[in-house]
């Protein structure tokens, strides 16, 4: 019967496995599974494996759960982390990479619209459903659109927010919107709700879910049966809004290096 150990003074896990033959007992040891990039224990019930778009492994666990549980789910579920991990890289390779020359095109709550660079200092602009940007200011161009789609971000992310919140009989102390990349949106315990510019990138609906998600927060702070229940009564088909962020993220970016989310 193979079980599994963990190495805690090297920070690799190593799988060795004891098989019986004619009452001969030999060993076998793998030390390339996947490893946790972060470990974070809560009072959840139950060990959750997430693989984030760039390809990290996160372990949310009980705070019971000790090292050799942890390494004992990721030994039985090393075939779909190793799987959803090549899935995360092949996604990372099809990125995008920004170069922010005329005929490149950008996204605005989930369209495509063309940037055209002109003559002299103009400042970025979403004219006729073209972005128009001076070419004294293409040097700048990324510093420019981070701008832009924080300025669009301030209006259009509150009014929803609002709108939201007034349906679902919530309040909330504040929204501030930041820069964030590895998170859409959070709440903190004190009311305060923050998302990512970044989120102007996606289509209208996605905004909405990561809004009534974090809105939910403001009612249930972990994301238990009660918090998807909450958010399944304003976003039914959340599930699927919820992995078309998780395999797109990619594209929600200005970076210009692979493997940055």
């Amino acid at each position: 019967m193979p079980y599994t150990v963990l190495d805690i003074h090297t920070g690799s896990i190593v799988f060795t496995s004891y098989h019986i033959n004619d009452g001969i007992i030999s060993m076998t040891h793998d030390t390339q599974p996947p490893f946790p990039d972060r470990i974070i224990r809560t009072r959840r019930k139950t060990v959750g494996l997430i693989v984030e778009p760039d390809g990290t492994l996160t372990i949310r666990a009980p705070r019971w759960a000790d090292d050799d549980v942890i390494a004992g789910v990721i030994a039985e579920k090393r075939a779909w982390i190793e799987k959803k991990q090549g899935e995360a890289r092949t996604r990372q390779q099809l990125k995008p990479l920004k170069t922010y020359q005329s005929g490149e095109s950008f996204l605005y709550l989930g369209d495509q619209y063309e940037l055209r660079i002109v003559p002299g200092p103009k400042r970025l602009k979403l004219d006729g459903g073209v972005f128009l940007l001076g070419r004294d200011n293409q040097d700048r161009a990324k510093k420019a659109f981070e701008t832009w789609y924080r300025k669009q971000a301030k209006s259009y992310i509150p009014a929803r927010t609002s709108r939201f919140a007034e349906k679902m009989g919530l309040s909330y102390r504040s929204i501030k919107i930041n820069g964030a990349k590895k998170r859409w949106g959070s709440c903190s315990s004190a009311g305060n709700l923050n998302f990512t510019w970044r989120l102007m990138m996606a289509p209208p609906e996605m905004i909405d879910y990561v809004i009534v998600h974090e809105l939910c927060h403001l009612k249930e702070p972990n994301h238990s049966r009660a918090f998807w229940d909450r958010v399944g009564a304003v976003i039914p088909d959340y599930r699927q809004k919820r992995r078309w962020l998780r395999e797109n993220t990619h594209f929600l970016t200005l970076d210009e290096e692979r493997g940055i989310i």
